[in-house]
């Protein structure tokens, strides 16, 4: 019988396990942190769960909501489902931008009726827009090589007011890479998938509760149900033996038939692995993501549950009030934005409750805030990169991660979809 490790419980270890254990194939998850999830998780402060990191979802993450539904998560008890909203407020021109999608009408005229009616956007930036959706559709969001995304949106002739408001946002939000460096072919796909495919596909999904709640906890539990342990052990180092491979932990050495490495390049440092994995291994850059959490008074509430700024270190607000019945919580989103990790968390702060105050007067004074920087968030998604594939040098060793080559950006459900990938690869060798 094959034996297979998989080494980490992020959401690509998580939705691998699961599909190989609803194919009757028991694999052995070992996490060296107290938590399962990865940057997907939920942490206790001021006796409020909060995330790692503030997440957002789309409508169009089929395969994770096909993951947590086997898991037995219904859906709209796990996150608020809402049409697309984007409402942008201008830090220096006070101005704000409203686009919300048309839902009488079927995809992708939705989004273009969206543009069409948006508040704020002058005629010309309306237009410029739909030219581009339309040339998108048309050439099926495909380019004929990568560039980066600015100088795309350049080609496109697309107004500053529809780069700085619309799409530089969407481009922080959904690749974590400024646009300057961010691919534009990655972006073409998240707009192919979310805009131009089924109309819930844009849908935004926010979580009703922490992600541990929502997401990790429900699929832990439903591997364990399956029989697969879940083991907090830290990997010391995987060596290949003769029946495969020989995994070594602060607590005790394994032997397994395959291994399933899921974790993020910049982790995988710390083991000692096989050395032809080295050339498999390109050396990605990070971007970071910071999240402020600010209490503010149980009464406090803004008008929406998300709403974006420019010209402003703080780039998205989300209310988890109105998400997760945290009533006065705010989540102000730093994607991105390396100058904010010179900062003193103090400092960052007040320049975040600045900010907020100006643009939502009354809200007065947080009564505490907390500042959560991931500064490995996410790899940087740059045009022409090249990222692996989850088969390596090594015999019966495979990679998965969001950092995996799909097309898709690092999100929760760029992990989900190569977390599959690897374990329906693995199966069919088995």
């Amino acid at each position: 019988m094959p034996e297979v490790a998989i080494v980490g419980a992020g959401m690509a270890g998580l939705a691998a396990a699961s599909r190989l254990a609803s194919k009757g194939i028991t694999a052995t998850v070992l996490e060296s942190s107290k938590q399962l999830g990865g940057r997907a998780r939920g942490i206790n402060y001021q006796d409020l769960m909060v995330d790692n990191g503030q997440h957002i979802m789309l409508g169009a993450y089929h395969d994770t909501l096909s993951l947590l539904k086997q898991a037995g998560v219904e859906e709209n008890e796990a996150f608020l489902r809402l049409p697309l909203q984007l409402h942008i407020h201008d830090m220096i021109g006070g101005e704000t931008i409203s686009l919300q999608t048309c839902n009488s009408l079927p995809a992708p005229f939705h989004i273009l009726g969206g543009f069409i009616f948006a508040k704020g956007l002058s005629l010309s930036s309306k237009l410029a827009a739909i030219r581009m959706m339309t040339w998108a559709r048309c050439n099926r969001f495909q380019l004929c090589s990568d560039m980066p995304l600015a100088a795309f949106l350049a080609q496109q002739k697309q107004s500053q007011q529809l780069i700085s408001s619309i799409w530089e946002p969407l481009c922080l939000a959904a690749l974590n890479t400024p646009i300057a460096d961010a691919s534009a072919q990655v972006f073409l796909n998240v707009l192919r998938d979310s805009f131009a495919r089924q109309k819930s596909d844009s849908d935004l999904l926010l979580p009703r509760s922490d992600l541990s709640k929502a997401l990790v906890n429900p699929l832990a539990n439903w591997l364990k149900t399956r029989g697969v342990k879940i083991a907090h052990e830290t990997i010391k180092s995987i060596e290949q033996a003769d029946t495969g491979f020989h995994v070594i932990t602060n607590i005790q050495t394994y032997s397994f038939s395959h291994v399933v490495l899921a974790c993020g390049p910049h982790q995988l440092k710390h083991i000692a692995l096989p050395s032809s994995l080295d050339s498999v291994l390109p050396a990605f850059e990070y971007q970071p993501i910071t999240t402020v959490y600010l209490q503010f008074e149980k009464h406090i509430e803004l008008p929406r549950p998300m709403t974006g700024m420019v010209n402003s270190i703080t780039q998205w607000v989300l209310d988890r009030g109105r998400m997760c019945g945290q009533n006065g919580l705010l989540a102000a989103v730093i994607s991105a934005d390396k100058a904010a990790l010179d900062m003193r968390n103090e400092n960052l702060a007040e320049k975040v409750i600045t900010e907020l105050q100006q643009s939502f007067p009354g809200l007065g004074k947080p009564v505490w805030y907390k500042v959560i920087t991931e500064k490995f968030a996410t790899f940087s998604c740059k045009s022409g990169m090249t990222r692996p594939t989850a088969l390596t040098t090594v015999p019966n060793l495979f990679l998965t991660g969001d950092y995996i080559e799909n097309g898709y950006p690092a999100t929760i459900e760029g992990a989900v979809r190569n977390g599959l990938s690897v374990a329906d690869m693995l199966q069919s060798l088995l």
